[in-house]
């Protein structure tokens, strides 16, 4: 009867980078997210203050949805690395990878929370340090 009935059931969808030691790992989506954060911020920045034309509040808002949607991307791609790829022998070597991690993901919530060009470019810039450490753990 399972069988039978299964189909009229909606699909169910997961969400989950696998669980299983593919060893396939890496830093660029969090690279490529926290420059979009910073662009975004830039492009906002551009935007007269104070303005009530429409295409340029249409603009800020969505600026804003990207800048936020991509520092969240920071977010989860770092915790997938740090979480699943990196092992004690990395952190051996790197004894401030932990702390190096905690900051970015607050630098990350940081730059959802506000419109900062230099915090973002400090997102960016220990986005980058991270994706430098996790290379050379592959070497």
């Amino acid at each position: 009867m399972f069988r039978a009935t299964g189909w009229l059931r909606p699909p169910t969808t997961a969400y989950a980078h696998c669980d299983v030691p593919c060893g396939i790992y890496d830093p660029h989506a969090a690279e490529l997210a926290a420059r979009t954060v910073a662009r975004m911020v830039e492009l906002i920045g551009q935007i007269p203050a104070g303005t009530t034309d429409l295409a340029d509040r249409n603009k800020l808002i969505r600026c804003v949805a990207v800048k936020e949607q991509h520092a969240e991307i920071v977010k989860h791609e770092i915790a997938v690395i740090w979480a699943d790829y990196f092992k004690p022998e990395h952190v051996e070597r790197y004894p401030d990878l932990h702390d190096r991690t905690w900051k970015i993901l607050k630098l990350a919530g940081k730059n959802k929370q506000n419109i900062d060009a230099a915090a973002a470019a400090e997102l960016e810039a220990a986005v980058k340090e991270y994706a430098d450490i996790f290379w050379s753990t592959k070497k």
